[in-house]
């Protein structure tokens, strides 16, 4: 059997993203709602707040394959979430960090902008054509990187969202997993033309859909169990390891400098996470645990 990929066509994220909302919505039906007979825990209303936001990121994100955005720069640049998360925390829930994570903060912005920087000089040098097609695939680039930064703000604003409902309703991950997934359906009636076209292409895998499943499912138990900062640094370090299959796998073109942005991206993650101090007051532990022991 043959599976397609988004290197083989770009503009396939519509029906994947349909596929997987289907299979979701279909199963927490099933077993969530009892074939809707359970009433939801949170306010329907919140749920349609929810659901504009998350359908809107997931198809912003798909379409911006199509403005010459390679799938590496797609998963970089989504990395920058915690930038976004940190700075709408400091806007809306007038948050305070300490120096070490505006430093981390620094770092993934500096990584990013180099891969974005590298990315664009790949597009510029590529383009084989008049100097009007050159600018012209300049501005589309330009475009779907705009698109890119508004997912980002809006998926960072909906991480926010969800945490402070959280806090207000309790934890239904199951529950907000299905609606998440089951009121954005009709939404698809207007993307029809071009899920059709790539039914047509290609026969979506089943064990693709189950593996996105799992994955959706993980990160809406980890909203209802975690702040919405360490949710998204769990998803960007997932990311990473998309980054490192797809530049592997699909031999994606990678430079030297793309390396160094994504090296500074993921260490300043680690700075984040403060995860240097974890491990010293994990090693003073023992220690001090060792001299009581030999007292």
């Amino acid at each position: 059997m043959h599976y397609s990929t988004p290197r083989e066509f770009p503009g396939c994220g519509n029906i994947v993203t349909f596929a997987q909302f289907a299979f979701i919505a279909l199963e927490g039906f099933i077993f969530e709602t009892n074939f809707g007979r359970k009433k939801p825990a949170i306010p329907m209303s919140n749920y349609v707040i929810m659901v504009t936001m998350f359908f809107t990121v997931s198809v912003i994100n798909n379409y911006a394959l199509n403005f010459n955005i390679a799938m590496p720069l797609h998963m970089i640049f989504r990395s920058g979430s915690l930038i976004a998360n940190m700075i709408l925390g400091i806007i809306i829930l007038k948050k305070r960090y300490s120096m070490s994570k505006y430093l981390s903060i620094a770092m993934v912005s500096l990584g990013i902008f180099i891969c974005t920087i590298m990315s664009a000089r790949q597009v510029n040098t590529g383009a084989e054509g008049s100097e009007e097609q050159d600018v012209y695939a300049f501005l589309h680039w330009l475009l779907g990187i705009a698109m890119l930064t508004f997912a980002l703000l809006m998926s960072a604003r909906m991480g926010i969202f969800q945490e402070t409902l959280y806090k207000q309703y309790g934890k239904h991950s199951k529950e907000a997993l299905f609606y998440n997934h089951c009121l954005p359906l009709p939404g698809f009636l207007l993307l029809s033309s071009d899920i059709y076209k790539h039914c047509v292409l290609f026969s979506q895998s089943i064990l693709h859909l189950l593996l996105r499943y799992v994955c959706i499912r993980g990160v809406f138990i980890l909203t209802t169990e975690c702040a919405s900062l360490t949710v998204t640094l769990v998803v960007t370090l997932r990311k990473f390891i998309s980054l490192i299959i797809s530049i592997l796998y699909f031999k994606n073109p990678f430079t030297a400098w793309h390396w160094v942005g994504t090296a500074v991206v993921f260490l300043g993650t680690l700075i984040y996470t403060e995860v240097w101090t974890s491990v010293r007051m994990a090693l003073r532990g023992k220690e001090e645990l060792k001299e009581k022991k030999a007292e």
